[in-house]
């Protein structure tokens, strides 16, 4: 005999061999044992959960000749027929190929027959949801006051798409994923069976990447029985899965907390030029990342765990990282994979949500950290420095402030492929800039970052983490937390710039900025404006502003200063 498929050796023939299911084979067994079964069942859940292996249980059981009992005997004619297709009374139907109001209404004329058989007429019918409305139609007084020897099992991954007059005839059950423990003994149970040598953490790994599916888990380890030489090892099954070891994404990790942003690039890059399948590599790095908090908040519940495998460098980790930086770097990563699924350039979000993962560890925002007294007193020495500033410009005479000061251009961190920043257009933008410029930009952003997520994804991703800081009538200021965030915005400024035409009524073009040299050159400028506001001599000096006011408009920005008069 031709080989068979383990999925398909090992299809359960009795209830206690359905996984993870024992909420509805329980109450399937005592409404077979009582003989108070339903005309109508539908089964719902996800794929290879056991809906349509259920079903097929079920119609065993009720016609078995040793009946009624909980369990099918599979050894009568009754049973062993329809376990092998010969029972004419056992109907299945795929309703994604006969999906017509002519094959339902063949279904209505047959069922008034008694069977020829068996006791009960099963008409077992799968992906009911392909169903057309008319043969939703045609199916409801059939299915509403069937004769009594006929059953109706419907079977769908997507219950939502059945009309409700079809679920309210019928006892619903809902099926759920199968638990990653369960799948694993499960498999146990057939190697064993099978004399197939597998790993533990192999089988594991195959049931992460069967996402709750007994079916999808057993066909991974189908594949890599055949990929393997003797023994079944976890580096076979992540070949076979495209998924990443552990220890890769403990060392990517570790990479994104120190900072090591080139360390973090260079790993996704070499993940792609493997071949592997970027969407599994961030699946796997959230629920590694998710392992590591559920430890942190309890480490005696190792069980669990359904990405990592508890050992030394992992519990090393877990000591290092703060749980709110684990928190918020899966947020970015659940947004990248959110991002990636309409896009052909999945690569360019993952390096995206990368830098912005390194940020995190600087963003002062929401942070659980209290302030230690040493930052306060590095931030009261910084407002001396400004008070002692101020007091020297006020003291100055006035033709020192007439004076053009030599501009010096703020260093720029030296960095393969840097981004040069046009700090003469900018500081020509500033002059013509004006606040209501500015204000018709923030007004119309959030309009238009949605009209660019739904018409250039990449181009929405690379502006996702820019601020307009100044704006003219012909060019608008964005800020950028790096230089390289500057490069790739240029890379869509085409892009950009019509769809910003479209929403401001008037071409503009951008001009990029990383936001350190941004607040260098702010305070550049405002400490020119200043100077050349300087009263002359004999001219009434105009009152100077507080300190603290200066420092607060510097700390938060003009936006969100609000000085109100006591």
């Amino acid at each position: 005999m031709s080989y068979q498929a383990l999925y398909r050796v090992w299809r359960p023939r009795n209830f206690s061999d359905v996984v993870g299911q024992s909420h509805i084979t329980r109450t399937l067994q005592n409404a077979i044992v009582q003989e108070k079964f339903s005309h109508a069942y539908l089964f719902s859940g996800p794929r290879g959960t056991g809906k349509t292996s259920a079903a097929k249980i079920f119609s065993k059981a009720v016609n078995c000749e040793r009946g009624p009992a909980k369990e099918p005997c599979n050894e009568c004619s009754a049973c062993v027929g329809i376990q092998d297709g010969s029972v004419s009374d056992v109907i299945e139907i795929d309703a994604a190929s006969n999906n017509g109001v002519e094959q339902i209404r063949d279904i209505r004329d047959k069922v008034k027959y008694a069977p020829s058989a068996v006791q009960y007429k099963v008409y077992i019918v799968d992906e009911v949801h392909m169903l057309s409305i008319g043969a939703f139609n045609a199916l409801l007084k059939t299915l509403e006051e069937p004769p009594k020897h006929v059953i109706f099992i419907l079977a769908t991954t997507e219950p939502h798409k059945i009309p409700l007059t079809i679920i309210s005839r019928c006892q619903r059950f809902d099926f759920k994923r199968i638990s990653q423990r369960s799948m694993v003994e499960r498999m146990e149970y057939i190697a064993e069976e099978e004399n197939i040598p597998v790993s533990k953490d192999a089988l594991e790994a195959v049931a992460l990447s069967a996402e709750g599916g007994m079916r999808d888990s057993l066909s991974l380890l189908d594949q890599a029985i055949s990929y393997s030489e003797e023994q079944v090892t976890i580096e076979d099954v992540l070949a076979v899965t495209g998924s990443v070891s552990q220890q890769k994404l403990a060392g990517v990790v570790q990479a994104l907390q120190q900072n090591e942003v080139k360390e973090a690039l260079q790993f996704v890059d070499s993940l792609i030029q493997e071949g592997k399948d970027p969407g599994r590599f961030i699946f796997d790095l959230i629920y590694y990342l998710r392992d590591l908090l559920l430890y942190q908040s309890a480490p005696g519940l190792e069980g669990i765990l359904e990405r990592a495998i508890p050992d030394d460098a992992f519990k090393q980790l877990s000591s290092e990282l703060q749980p709110n930086w684990i928190q918020q770097t899966i947020s970015t990563l659940n947004q990248c994979q959110q991002e990636m699924k309409w896009t052909t350039s999945p690569k360019v979000f993952i390096e995206i949500a990368m830098l912005n993962i390194c940020d995190i560890q600087s963003a002062p925002a929401n942070s659980s950290v209290a302030i230690e007294p040493e930052s306060v007193q590095k931030l009261q020495k910084k407002v001396d420095e400004l008070e002692k500033k101020l007091s020297n410009i006020q003291q100055a005479p006035a033709n020192a402030a007439q004076a053009q000061p030599e501009q010096k251009r703020p260093q720029q961190r030296t960095r393969r492929n840097q981004y040069k920043v046009p700090y003469e257009r900018i500081r020509h933008v500033l002059n013509e800039a004006s606040k209501q410029d500015l204000k018709a930009v923030q007004t119309q952003w959030a309009s238009f970052m949605d009209s660019l997520k739904q018409n250039s994804p990449p181009a929405h991703a690379r502006l996702m983490n820019s601020k307009p800081r100044a704006a003219s009538d012909h060019a608008i200021v964005l800020s950028f937390k790096y230089e390289i965030h500057c490069s790739l915005a240029l890379e869509n400024q085409e892009v950009i710039q019509q769809l910003l035409a479209d929403h401001l009524g008037k071409e503009v073009q951008i001009i990029p900025i990383p936001e350190d040299n941004w607040q260098e050159l702010r305070e550049e400028y405002v400490q020119k404006q200043r100077q050349q506001e300087q009263p002359q001599d004999g001219e009434e000096a105009e009152p100077q502003e507080d300190p603290l006011i200066a420092e607060a408009r510097k700390l938060v920005g003009e936006d969100l200063l609000e000085i109100q008069e006591e």
